[in-house]
């Protein structure tokens, strides 16, 4: 259900998206998706559209200008999908927090890069100029040091309306002008 829900707000962007035009010249936008190979839990099937990332050129001879709208399935450049980041992130916070060894063979996800995202929160994510901007949008304030998991409290529902909305909230870090990267790497 999450991952269907959001391809569906992927695609809702990325309809958006065509029907704009270049943000350079002004010309026609064209169909121009690029494959993407998501890693994932052996458990987990993933629907076929998530192997490509929507993406758009401009069609003019000359400009060709890549248009990628934003996508609650990708953060970033990570192989990972976005809610396998955000999930073992927040997992590992928390009053009962998982065992590193348990989430890293649940998801098949390395210590070191457990170690990296869990970096990136606390330090990229919430020095970045998006979240500068964002953060003002929540009273009382987040507690930084505590996310995604202070983030995914403050969005209603139950868990997966939470992490479907902490995922369309920082879609805009998936495309690259707002792309925050790794600082450890």
């Amino acid at each position: 259900m999450l991952l269907t829900l959001l391809l569906k707000f992927d695609e809702d962007l990325a309809a958006k998206m065509r029907r704009g035009r270049c943000q350079i010249c002004g010309g026609r936008l064209d169909q121009d998706h690029f494959p993407r190979k998501p890693r994932v839990p052996r458990t987990i099937e993933l629907p076929d559209d998530y192997n490509w990332r929507f993406s758009y050129s401009c069609a003019v001879k000359g400009c060709r200008k890549r248009h990628t709208p934003p996508s609650s399935r990708y953060l970033g450049r990570r192989i990972y999908l976005g809610v396998i980041v955000v999930l073992a992130t927040a997992l590992q916070q928390g009053a009962s927090p998982w065992g590193g060894r348990r989430l890293r063979e649940e998801l098949g996800v390395s210590r070191q890069t457990l170690e990296r995202w869990q970096a990136w929160w606390r330090e990229a994510f919430v020095e970045s100029t998006f979240w500068k901007a964002a953060k003002a949008a929540f009273s009382p304030p987040v507690a930084e040091s505590g996310a995604p998991r202070s983030l995914l409290e403050r969005f209603g529902g139950n868990e997966v309306e939470q992490l479907a909305a902490l995922l369309r909230f920082v879609a805009p870090l998936s495309t690259p002008a707002d792309y925050v990267p790794d600082r450890r790497r």
